[in-house]
């Protein structure tokens, strides 16, 4: 389990995690669309480094708890039993369960810039322009996150198919507030992007998975109608938009217990690291094989645990400005 907090972290974004904050890897075990089971992730205050031994720059370090929730505890609230702890920018574990939590290189990539200009003939044009799409610059290039990685043995989980999503809450002195919330790459910024039905997003980052048809799956269909209308790529806009919107609804990431992570315009089973995730939303939105035509780092992802490779040293980053609006590198795996 990954997710990625703090878009350009270390230039416009800070590279700690919320002391108030709770992250969570939340899994539906039996098809409800609700979390049976969940794995939560708190820090305490961030602290000045000492320094690492191996000369790394991370400039800060925090307590880290990670606990596993089941019930009641595992809708909401701090309790659930106590599986690891340690401080970011370390790895720690225990009986088969490992944990990070600290800087990493962003591999989420997009086009930004491209992707704006689509987006805007779409609304404001009602054309469908593929030819925006030639700029071929990830915005994501050598910028840095936050990254939270689990890995726990399947028997913890159980067989058969679970179906995850990711969440950040504020605890703490108020009742507890989910502001961000996770699963499929995309949905807020490409198929929940019209602004003439409210704010999708917001809605959508305090919602919970379970309620997502009833909310989101006419937004969605709408999305996709009006795009393969545009571009002329379905016999049936109207069928296919609701087709696709139960595909994306509910927004979990379904996976298969023991099988490989594949993430591609055929069906969803996991996601790795360096699967281009933008495409595969574009192409379904499009109903057809559409690219931005960047790629994620994949030579910054490695073969064994935490997955990412190391974050962009200084040096990479050299001539990197800080992003004026972070957007988009926030997603869970």
């Amino acid at each position: 389990m990954a997710m990625t907090v703090n878009a350009d972290a270390g230039l416009s974004a800070p590279d700690t995690f919320r002391d108030e904050g709770l992250y969570a890897f939340r899994l539906d075990l039996n098809g409800d669309a609700r979390e049976e089971l969940t794995f939560k992730f708190r820090f305490g205050e961030p602290r000045h480094s000492d320094g690492h031994a191996d000369g790394s720059e991370h400039r800060h370090v925090q307590d880290c708890q990670v606990r596993m929730a089941s019930g009641e505890d595992a809708l909401h609230g701090l309790g659930g039993e106590l599986l690891v702890e340690g401080e970011t920018g370390e790895l720690v574990g225990r009986s088969g369960i490992r944990a990070y939590a600290g800087l990493a290189p962003d591999l989420f990539a997009i086009d930004g810039e491209a992707l704006h200009g689509f987006m805007t003939s779409f609304y404001k044009e009602q054309k469908y322009v593929p030819q925006a799409f030639v700029h071929r610059r990830n915005s994501f290039a050598k910028r840095n996150v936050s990254a939270i990685v689990l890995e726990v043995p399947n028997r913890l989980l159980g067989e058969g198919t679970v179906r995850a999503w990711a969440t950040a809450s504020l605890v703490g002195h108020a009742p507890e507030v989910q502001v961000s919330r996770w699963g499929l790459p995309m949905i807020t910024h490409i198929f929940l992007s019209d602004h003439s039905k409210g704010d999708l997003k917001e809605a959508f980052n305090r919602s919970l998975p379970c309620d997502d048809m009833a909310q989101f799956s006419e937004p969605i269909a709408a999305f996709v109608r009006n795009m393969t209308t545009y571009a002329n790529t379905s016999g049936n806009p109207a069928e296919h938009g609701k087709r696709i919107a139960g595909v994306l609804c509910p927004a979990t990431l379904p996976y298969k217990i023991g099988t490989f992570a594949s993430f591609d315009y055929a069906g969803f089973n996991g996601r790795a690291l360096g699967d281009d995730a933008m495409d595969v939303m574009l192409s379904l939105a499009a109903n057809q094989a559409l690219s931005d035509g960047v790629a994620p780092d994949r030579q910054r992802t490695r073969g064994e645990f935490p997955y990412f490779g190391e974050p962009y040293t200084h040096d990479e980053q050299h001539g990197v400005s800080a992003a004026a609006h972070p957007t988009g590198g926030v997603h869970a795996q």
